[in-house]
């Protein structure tokens, strides 16, 4: 169970006040009764040595009968001085005064008038027959200063910690509970502003907040800057430092020092997109304006960088598969008409005829295949650039003369169809291991009524079940190379969006074929 962060608050002020109150207090008793005990005790050695300089007091202590004067003279001096008592004595510890009459002629209680019977003046504190006392003990002399007769002790009782604590209990009780609900009130108050600053969110919440936030930021395939209202750098997710390099930078540097030729339109506080070149490389940077309370806060940047973003808009669109194989046709036919220029220049036109001859008999044949079996260009053009790219390659590409297609394929869009076919087909070209003798890849591509049918097969190395359950994984590739794993993704994509089927039948060694299968409507096909 969570405590909230009010009554954590509370609790917290609570405890401060009442350890803070106590200490507060229980300093203030102890310097309080430290110089009350230190005033009394230096006013009692004032009035002992007044009485141990008086002539009557020096003559009559140790004589016999001295007490009787001793007392009178006593008693008037500590009436007069407002002391609790004046205690006379002699060098046994005898009283020759006391305010208790009874206890004269009896030893000294206390145990603590030692050192003054050897001449030493001080004071201490002691509990005697009135109670606990602050005394001073000052020697008496003989009248001719040579001898000491006996010891002059002056007391004012003195409370106790527990009795002065006793006496201002109600005091102090009451200061306790006005301190209590001050720092409850105060808690209670700061506690609220606190919520109010964190719309309400606790501590924890809060934390996990920040820790989602990162998570997020730092998973994006985009790199991520956040700046505050000067311009300084606040935030960077992973992909933003591997762009800037700031293992190599300062990381709390201003922006102005990363995009010097765009610093000027970032700084406007508006909404941006633009090319930037950093670091020899070209990137795509927008910036997002951030306002609390209408107040500008900072600006959020993104980076993308070209090279990849472009490579990633040729895998879906199929752009890439179109290009491979128009750069593949046009080394083959650069290769053909080298071999011609070659044997035109040996004389030897007859075999050049022949070249021109044969090649012209195979494309035309294919090409008129492709314009009859399918009626979209895109899809023929496909194929007829994976079949010059399979020839760079070594392989054999084999169009199934079933093949078929029209112009209709229900919710499959003719670009679906390019990014499945070309994902397929290309995924087959790289299952061959290198140096491999025969390298054949077949493709039937037919529909019906009703249904559309997709298979490519090759002889390549073939793949475990293991792997059978990873390939069509976002980024995974077993080239193990980064920035592939994104065809086949594509294509279970595509697929499963229209409902279809994806079947896999492969073995380690043998090879592997893939089919699809779907209904002209885009429903499952059963």
């Amino acid at each position: 169970m969570r405590i909230s962060l009010r009554v954590k608050m509370l609790l917290m002020s609570f405890i401060i006040v009442i350890t803070s109150v106590t200490t507060i207090g229980w300093n203030m008793v102890n310097n309080v009764t430290d110089a009350f005990e230190k005033e009394i005790g230096e006013r009692a050695v004032a009035i002992a040595r007044t009485v141990a300089q008086m002539p009557d007091i020096r003559q009559q202590v140790g004589m016999e009968g001295g007490a009787t004067e001793i007392q009178l003279i006593a008693e008037r001096t500590r009436k007069a001085t407002n002391v609790d008592y004046i205690v006379i004595i002699d060098m046994n510890s005898i009283r020759y005064s006391h305010p208790n009459e009874q206890l004269i002629g009896k030893r000294f209680v206390g145990g603590d008038e030692s050192e003054a019977l050897a001449n030493r003046e001080y004071v201490s504190i002691a509990q005697g027959t009135l109670g606990n006392a602050t005394r001073a003990f000052v020697p008496i002399m003989d009248e001719e200063e040579a001898e000491q007769v006996g010891v002059a002790v002056v007391g004012i009782l003195t409370p106790t910690l527990q009795a002065i604590i006793a006496t201002y209990s109600q005091d102090i009780f009451i200061a306790l509970i006005w301190g209590l609900l001050i720092g409850l009130v105060g808690s209670y108050l700061l506690a609220r502003s606190i919520k109010k600053q964190t719309f309400g969110l606790e501590p924890y919440e809060i934390a996990r907040l920040v820790e989602e936030r990162s998570a997020v930021m730092q998973a994006m395939d985009i790199g991520i800057v956040a700046v505050d209202e000067q311009g300084q750098i606040t935030f960077m997710n992973r992909l933003a430092k591997t762009y800037l390099k700031s293992e190599e930078r300062n990381f709390l540097m201003h922006l102005q020092d990363v995009f010097p030729q765009s610093w000027e339109a970032i700084g406007q506080k508006e909404q941006i997109n633009r090319n930037v070149v950093f670091l020899d490389k070209n990137y795509l940077i927008s910036t997002y304006p951030i306002h609390v309370k209408a107040i500008y806060a900072g600006t959020l940047v993104t980076m993308i960088d070209r090279t990849d973003a472009t490579r990633l808009a040729e895998e879906l669109t199929g752009v890439k598969v179109l290009v491979d194989g128009l750069r593949a046709q046009n080394h083959e036919y650069m290769n053909k008409l080298h071999s011609i220029a070659g044997l035109i220049q040996l004389d030897r036109t007859e075999d050049a005829l022949d070249i021109i001859m044969d090649e012209s008999v195979d494309e035309e044949s294919i090409i008129l295949f492709l314009k009859e079996r399918f009626k979209d260009y895109a899809i023929s053009g496909l194929l007829l650039g994976k079949r010059s790219r399979a020839k760079e390659l070594g392989i054999t590409l084999l169009i199934d003369q079933n093949s078929y297609l029209t112009e209709i394929y229900g919710s499959l869009s003719s670009g679906d169809l390019v990014t499945i076919i070309g994902n397929l087909i290309e995924n087959a070209f790289e299952s061959f291991e290198n140096g491999a003798d025969e390298k054949t890849v077949e493709c039937l591509i037919e529909i019906d009524k009703r249904h559309l049918m997709i298979s490519v097969r090759d002889n390549g190395r073939g793949m475990t079940k293991e792997l059978q359950g990873k390939i069509f994984t976002y980024g995974f590739s077993t080239k193990g190379k980064e920035g592939r794993g994104i065809g086949l993704a594509l294509v279970h994509q595509i697929v499963s969006a229209h409902h279809g089927k994806l079947k896999v039948e492969s073995e380690v060694g043998l090879g592997t074929e893939m089919i699809i299968e779907a209904r002209k409507e885009g429903e499952m096909n059963d």
